[in-house]
């Protein structure tokens, strides 16, 4: 804590002790009521319990008749309504939180299943407890120690807010904790008569609707969000399943809403293209270019080490570094830009000195700008706290020895403009340059692209850390959780050079249908809460991003759990030897240990050295994730040790046995720190729950990644100079504190990583939210005649525009492109009209009542309800394929934003920019489209469709649902349904088309356009 912050705590007292202070009087209230509970029949409870519902419901109905009286808006009745739902909630909550307890009194000895297995009823809420519950009423989160009863806790703000009949959403991190809270806690609702629901991953959407329907529903942060971007691809109203987003508690709320949010929600299809097979054809140039660098690298190290070697002593520099100090350290500067996992390298950074002399060389070349030319002695450079990886000139020569030109991205805007200024070539030679260079473009960015993302599985992404390889897919680990995330894939061909790598089936390359940050998916509900053990170090990331206070709960009984001072070993062969020593002294004592790792494959590390020890114990990693309750639940026995990756367990209490308690309780033994402090502290937490005694202890070195990329160097320091030999262990306070300053800078970094995913995300949730409205109002709505309506106004806007630039003066118009729009969108001639025509508004009210006319002449010949099913049946379809294509141009857009910083500018005001024009565009095509395919669709009696018909269109499409409609041009999908045909008893003779420009062509007249830039746009 800084001397600023003691000073302002002194003055003005600590949070903590301001929110106990404020929510005392409430938990007075509760318990001063709860006595008079238990005079009530089970019957009388309930009745009592269910009128606060008809109470809601009252008020709801007064309200809005209130609102309507005083001429509120939509958005304002809506607001004017909740808030007087809530105040409705807040009168009541003393009674309700009142009887949740009482009930579970009442429950006390009743014995139920749960997952399968018999369990008793145990709890009743203690006073803490309570307070805990006001704060999730309240929408803030609420922060409680490891085993405090937060499961038990959440049911006192669900009975409450579930009473208002709009559905409450309880977010857990894992199916398991769903479906077991679900149950487990489903007793008590159950007893209320109230309904409950879990959402599991292998349900239908009409399981899944009926789940939304209860009043309670479990789940996962992942299927409440895919759910939410599903409901908005649906075609029919059946196939939507949620009903609104009113209150949420999310459990774990740090591990959901920061850990996560670092990732968006994306639901991808794969592409229709064919399999991009450059990485299988460049993976064999990549493995040799890595086996020429690992050499190299060695030689490096060895040379480095001899030049360290024959540094007599006194020719060390005194104020500075000496000439063959710098010499050594150039060459293991160069050998960590070019392997930084090097072994040889990490062996010879734990020499006395050795660290910091390249720290200092670095230092040196960073601030002479002259990094470059130590890269340029490489075949490529890796900068591992950016993750970015750039080939070389070297390495260039040695891909393509013929022609290292291949590995460089051409300037397209510079050749371009050299094909335009030429006066040698003709026009038609000009397009053909153009399509050239293009090509050429786009063939080495996609060479090269793939060559780096090769390089970045092979020195970067481990395996067994980074991901797992099981039945033939590559299965990402998450950092944070040691949890494999089932149907998450690395984006940008990452996760196909890794499956290259791994020699399994490279899968196909997605596009994104739909997308959602997790923050923006949290920040729809009305109120939203939450719950977890540590939240306070990222208090102010939940202020600034959800608008969510965290209120800190003091425990039930005082924590008695004895927290060591971390103890550091200069290699983790040291440090995995202590900690398998500790490990035997505890077995022998009778103490149970939980050991944290941090990655898969550190946790069958140390299995294996136990079994060489011939220690039993048992291993919870993303390969043996099905077994993690019942592992969890024995970890608390005589002897038990339990290795397991982070947050293994979490929302399973470890319960001690009367024996462990007298021999210390539980051991946990953490043998790396993580990035962040908070998954430091969930570790520590799973030891000591109510009081029990416990023991924490973090066994480190400089090895590890943490300690490598930001801490070592003060602690290389004090190790050289207190002389530390091999095997020895330092453990200070001042060590402790360097490595939280370093977890600090991490943590820093990540919240800045989620902060600018926000920022770019929050550009796309408003064209989200504006695409999503108008789909879901031609969803819901019955009659979609006015939203046609609006979509048409919108288009003339747009067209009047572009062709009638001078309002007041008819006569600078351009007639002739307004008609040749008016016949491409709608069939409408309008050249009979122009005369008598002056103004705007006239115009506007001219080509509308003549295209009302030919959509009322088009609905009369078929039936009304079916001609409105394909009506709406056209806009869903056109807004998918436009939002899609344009889920693309801003994934585009976004992958090369960056790159505008060069140029002075803010990359995420350009963005918003680019990204406006793009989405006006979008809009402008989607409405455009649309119209074209309602206005131009072929009306045929029955007996007319039996007949053959060959029009000048490539394809004839039939929508199932509306028979005798057909419209013109290639269906939505851009393929032909042959299911669907007519019958036809004649023989249709083929139909014969010109060769097709493609949108995205250069205009054969030469302007240097896209096609649908130029004439394409008009035809």
């Amino acid at each position: 804590m800084s001397v600023l912050t003691n000073i302002l705590t002194r003055v003005f007292g600590k949070k903590s002790d301001k929110d106990y202070k404020a929510l005392s009087p409430l938990v007075e209230e509760i318990t001063s009521v709860y006595p008079d509970m238990a005079s009530l029949t089970d019957d009388e409870i309930k009745d009592k319990f269910l009128s606060v519902r008809k109470d809601i419901e009252t008020r709801r109905i007064e309200a809005r008749k209130q609102g309507k009286v005083d001429g509120l808006s939509q958005t304002d009745l809506d607001e004017f309504i909740y808030r007087s739902e809530q105040d409705t909630l807040n009168e009541h909550m003393p009674d309700v939180f009142a009887i949740v307890k009482d009930t579970a009194r009442r429950l006390v000895g009743t014995k139920f299943k749960v997952m399968g297995q018999e369990v008793s009823w145990e709890m009743v809420h203690y006073d803490v407890q309570l307070m805990g519950g006001i704060v999730l009423h309240q929408g803030m989160i609420t922060e409680m120690k490891t085993g405090e009863g937060k499961t038990l806790v959440a049911t006192l703000p669900i009975a409450l807010n579930a009473l208002t009949g709009r559905g409450v959403h309880i977010i857990t991190v894992n199916d398991y904790l769903a479906e077991r809270d679900s149950q487990w806690m489903g007793l008590l609702y159950k007893f209320l008569g109230l309904t409950v629901g879990c959402i599991l991953n292998q349900m239908n959407p009409q399981q899944r609707r009926e789940m939304y329907n209860y009043d309670i529903t479990y789940g996962t942060n992942q299927e409440f969000g895919f759910d939410y971007l599903r409901d908005n691809m649906a075609i029919s109203r059946d196939d939507q399943v949620q009903r609104g987003h009113v209150y949420a508690i999310v459990d774990e709320v740090d591990s959901v809403l920061v850990d996560e949010a670092r990732v968006p929600l994306i639901i991808s299809g794969q592409v229709n293209a064919p399999m991009n097979r450059r990485y299988q054809e460049h993976k064999s140039l990549v493995e040799s270019l890595v086996r020429k660098q690992t050499y190299l690298v060695n030689e490096l190290v060895a040379e480095g080490e001899k030049v360290l070697d024959s540094i007599q002593e006194g020719e060390s520099g005194r104020m500075g570094i000496s000439e063959k100090e710098r010499e050594a350290g150039i060459k293991l500067l160069t050998a960590n830009r070019g392997i930084p996992k090097n072994k040889k390298l990490m062996k010879m950074f734990q020499r006395q000195g050795t660290k910091q002399l390249v720290r200092t060389v670095e230092s040196e070349f960073i601030r002479d700008k002259k990094l470059g030319e130590i890269d340029e002695s490489l075949y490529f450079s890796i900068d591992e706290k950016s993750n970015i990886i750039d080939l070389t000139e070297m390495g260039r020569n040695t891909l393509s020895p013929s022609n290292p030109e291949d590995f460089i991205i051409p300037d397209l805007p510079e050749m371009l403009h050299d094909i335009d200024v030429d006066d040698q070539l003709t026009d038609k030679e000009k397009l053909q340059k153009k399509d050239e260079a293009q090509a050429l473009h786009a063939s080495r960015s996609d060479r090269i692209h793939a060559i780096n993302q090769l390089l970045k599985s092979y020195t970067l992404f481990e395996k067994d850390v980074d991901y797992i390889v099981q039945e033939g897919k590559v299965l990402i680990v998450d950092e944070h959780t040691g949890r494999t995330l089932h149907g998450r894939r690395y984006s940008d061909g990452l996760h196909q050079a890794l499956e290259a790598k791994e020699n399994v089936k490279v899968e196909k390359e997605t596009q994104t249908m739909a997308t959602i940050t997790i923050q923006n998916y949290f920040r729809m509900y009305e109120k939203l809460a939450g719950m977890t053990g540590t939240a306070v170090t990222e208090a102010a990331e939940f202020m600034d991003i959800y608008k969510l206070d965290v209120v800190e709960i003091p425990t039930n009984e005082s924590v008695v759990r004895v927290d060591n001072e971390d103890q550091i070993f200069r290699t983790k062969r040291e440090k995995y030897n202590s900690a398998i020593a500790k490990l035997e002294e505890l077995f022998r004592k009778g103490q149970p240990v939980l050991v944290g790792t941090t990655s898969v494959d550190e946790s069958e590390t140390l299995s294996r050295m136990l079994r060489r020890n011939k220690i039993p114990h048992n291993v919870l990693n993303a390969k043996q994730h099905q077994r993690e309750a019942e592992i969890i639940q024995l970890a608390g026995q005589r002897s038990a040790i339990t290795i397991a990756t982070n947050m293994a367990g979490r929302g399973t209490d470890i319960k001690l046995t009367d024996t462990t308690r007298s021999v210390g309780g539980l051991f946990i033994l953490g043998t790396s720190r993580a990035e962040s402090r908070r998954i430091d502290l969930q570790l520590r937490g799973r030891s000591g729950r109510q009081g029990d005694p416990g023991e924490s202890v973090f066994y480190l070195s400089l090895e590890d990644d943490l300690m490598r990329l930001f801490g070592s160097d003060r602690v290389a320091k004090i190790m050289d100079r207190l002389g530390i030999e091999e095997g020895e262990v330092i453990t200070h306070s001042m060590v402790s504190k360097s490595i939280e300053r370093a977890q600090k800078k991490v943590e820093g970094h990540n919240y800045s990583i989620r902060k600018h995913l926000l920022e770019y995300d929050d550009v796309m949730n408003n064209q989200r939210e504006i695409v999503y409205d108008r789909r879901n109002y031609a969803l819901m709505g019955e009659s979609v005649g006015n939203l046609i309506n609006e979509i048409m106004d919108e288009y003339l806007d747009d067209v009047v525009a572009v062709h009638c630039v001078k309002p007041e003066s008819s006569g600078s118009w351009d007639w002739e492109g307004l008609n040749k729009e008016l016949l491409f969108t709608f069939s409408l001639d309008i050249q009979s009209h122009e005369l008598g025509i002056t103004t705007i508004d006239e115009l506007k009210d001219m080509i509308r009542n003549a295209a009302n006319a030919i959509l009322s002449a088009k609905k009369e010949m078929v039936d009304p309800v079916k001609f409105e099913d394909f009506e709406k049946f056209v806009i869903l379809k056109t807004i998918d394929e436009k939002w899609m294509e344009h889920l693309h141009g801003m994934d585009q857009l976004r992958e090369g934003i960056n790159l505008r910083a060069y140029g002075q500018k803010n990359p995420l005001i350009e963005y918003k920019s680019e990204g406006y024009s793009m989405f006006s565009q979008v809009m402008e095509d989607t409405n455009r489209e649309t119209l074209r395919r309602i206005f131009r669709v072929q009306i045929r009696s029955a007996q007319q469709s039996q007949a053959p018909t060959v029009t000048a269109s490539n394809v004839q499409y039939r929508h199932d649902d509306s028979s005798g409609i057909v419209p013109v041009g290639p269906p939505p999908g851009g393929q032909q349904s042959s299911s669907n045909m007519p019958t036809r008893p004649q023989r249709v003779q083929p139909i014969h088309v010109e060769e097709k420009i493609g949108n995205n062509d250069p205009c054969h007249c030469g302007s240097g356009k896209k096609y649908k830039k130029c004439h394409g746009r008009n035809n």
